[in-house]
């Protein structure tokens, strides 16, 4: 299960939306060993695609280091899909380097209400995990968290 605060998923919605049609990517960094998000880190995507993401490799370089450098880690690795499901692809799911991290996806093909999702992937094994979101309502973008039970929630679709 992901917690986490809800101006970081309205960090994590409003960043989707300002890259949009190109997918978004980035973090959220936490204490090492907490699985507790507190910081948002919006990065680049090299590509500039709206179906793939990959950070810059500079970039990346300085933000893991930074992270070292605050005992920090990834504890949330993001990324939107601008046109299909927040489910991960096979390529995602490939590229998925960071074993304890939570893999939250953000569907921005609604251009009224965001869908965010959250996975586990090890080994390239895809498991749905309830997302809850702590934290008083905003005036940020409108998004859903549906439960990985419900038959609304993407994953629901691959099984």
């Amino acid at each position: 299960m992901l917690r986490i605060d809800r101006r970081l998923v309205t960090q994590m919605v409003e960043h989707a939306r300002a890259d949009h049609p190109d997918e978004a990517c980035g973090i959220l960094a936490g204490p090492a060993g907490s699985d507790d998000p507190t910081r948002f880190v919006p990065m680049l995507n090299a590509e500039r695609s709206p179906t793939f993401y990959r950070f810059d490799s500079g970039e990346q370089l300085k933000v893991w280091r930074a992270m070292d450098e605050a005992d920090e880690e990834p504890v949330v690795v993001y990324h939107s899909h601008t046109a299909t499901e927040p489910y991960p692809s096979r390529t995602d799911a490939g590229l998925a380097a960071e074993p304890g991290a939570h893999y939250v996806l953000i569907g921005t093909a609604d251009p009224d209400v965001a869908l965010v999702c959250s996975y586990r992937i090890v080994d390239g094994e895809i498991t749905a995990e309830p997302v809850v979101v702590d934290g008083e309502g905003g005036d940020g973008p409108a998004f859903v968290v549906p439960d990985p039970d419900s038959d609304d929630h993407p994953a629901r679709n691959k099984e």
